[in-house]
């Protein structure tokens, strides 16, 4: 990772899925750290309880109110008295966690249920010039991700980060499931204004993404009569949805044989973007 992108990362190796997490926390920012099976509690007992699944402001603050700020502190805690103070899911997990008990199995093989892409924009102003053009780059790559695993999803969602860190995320499921750009993007462009009508003291923002998911296999597609409907061109069955559908298998054909940046849509020629390449996300991706 270093040496190839130049990132930093941190990695958590352990018996179980929570200690491994837990793991990468205290090697942040940019270690490693493996936990013997012969020391798990020790490790885990002396770390600060925030460092748990779970474990928030404000669950941290009604720990502390009975005395407990480390892990190991809440393993004594009685599972019952966790309960009572955070309620029957809570208290019976993170009693169960303190104790290192997480049966949770690692499934290697299991098929990705959605497909994403996101962009951190720095402080941007909350406007359509600003938000468009980012959100038909990551519309063009999750298509174009998708259709290469020939898979459409019926659900889009959009998340905004704003300059305070604090995101909004808003979704649709649709009636037919899509994998066309221009009709991802389009759907999201309406989310994003939704969330910012609905938030006008926000006049900047930091990060914007896009997701696909309940994803399916490419089905035959429902034909539908031109019947003059306000999302008519969003519809895949549509005579513009088809032409839509048409224009990205002559999108993706040519960046196959000539590369990526051998053609590519006119709303976002022109703007400059910085993303993750495509080759670092084919392990995630493989499974789709």
């Amino acid at each position: 990772m270093r040496a190839e992108l130049g990132l930093p990362i941190s990695v958590g190796v352990a018996r179980t899925k929570h200690l491994a997490k837990i793991a990468s926390q205290v090697a942040k920012p940019d270690g490693l750290v493996v936990v013997d099976p012969e020391t798990e509690l020790d490790f885990l007992h002396d770390l600060p309880v925030e460092l748990m699944w779970g474990v928030g402001p404000v669950t941290k603050a009604r720990l502390a109110e009975i005395g407990v700020r480390t892990i190991g502190q809440l393993a004594k805690i009685r599972r019952g008295s966790l309960e009572s103070l955070l309620g029957h899911a809570v208290g019976y997990k993170l009693a169960a966690l303190a104790r290192n008990c997480d049966p949770r199995e690692i499934e290697t093989h299991r098929r990705s249920r959605s497909a994403g892409a996101q962009s951190a924009i720095g402080k941007k102003p909350a406007e359509e010039r600003v938000f468009r053009p980012t959100l038909r780059h990551l519309a063009d790559r999750v298509g174009s991700r998708l259709r290469a695993k020939s898979r459409l999803g019926r659900t889009v969602s959009v998340r905004v980060r704003f300059t305070d860190l604090r995101s909004v995320t808003r979704s649709v499921t649709l009636p037919a499931p899509i994998s066309a750009t221009a009709i991802l993007a389009e759907i999201a462009e309406c989310l994003v204004r939704d969330v910012l009508a609905n938030h006008p003291e926000e006049q900047t923002i930091s990060l914007l993404a896009i997701s696909v998911s309940n994803l399916e296999k490419h089905s035959i597609l429902q034909l539908e009569l031109p019947l003059g409907l306000e999302d008519e061109q969003r519809r895949p069955g549509t005579k513009k949805g088809m032409m839509r559908w048409a224009a990205d298998r002559a999108v993706d054909t040519i960046r196959g044989r000539f590369g990526w940046e051998a053609v590519g849509y006119g709303s976002v020629a022109l703007e400059a973007f910085r993303s993750v390449p495509d080759e670092f996300r084919e392990l995630a991706e493989r499974d789709l």
